[in-house]
Parts: structure tokens; sequence; C-alpha cells
């Protein structure tokens, strides 16, 4: 898929990947590991490792980050990933 994504955008896109189910976390490593972002929550997999359950999403964001900086991988701070992703933020929404 990176490959047909990059023929069809060259290199100027951002992508991600979730991976459902016990995989999650390691698709997630997966992604980060090609260059792309990750994203973790409960409503893609209720586990945080073989036979845990997670207890919520913050827990599988705390593990995906472990995950992410012992591959020395860089993390984003939310306001980067808000710029990355050409978001507005909650400031700027009229809710």
């Amino acid at each position: 898929m990176r490959r047909t994504a990059d023929r069809l955008f060259g290199d100027s896109y951002e992508w991600s990947v979730l991976g459902a189910g016990s995989n999650q976390m390691r698709i997630a490593a997966q992604s980060a590991a090609m260059g792309g972002h990750v994203r973790v929550g409960l409503e893609d997999s209720l586990w945080l490792s073989p036979g845990k359950l997670a207890e919520s999403n913050a827990s599988q964001v705390t593990k995906v980050r472990k995950i992410l900086e012992g591959l020395s991988l860089e993390i984003a701070t939310p306001d980067e990933a808000r710029e990355m992703l050409q978001l507005k933020g909650a400031s700027n929404v009229g809710f």
C-alpha cells in the first residue's frame, strides 16, 4: 500500500495505520518504523498485551509511546500533531 501511495501522492502526504485486536501494538510499531504515524485506542482493541485488558485509552497510548521511544523514534507533541494534520485545535472550533 505504501508503494501505491508513493506513486499516487509522491512524498508529500501523512499516513498512519491502526491495528485491530491483539495485533494493535505490533502494527503500530511497524507503521512507525516505516515512517508512518500510529493510532491506538479501545475502539480498535480492548487489549494492552496478551491476556491483559487495557484499563483506558491512556494506558494504550502510554504503552505505544514506550515502544516507539524504545525504537528511538521521536514523539510529536499535541501541537506538532495538529500542525502535521492541519487541525484547528479545540480553541479554534465553534462548538
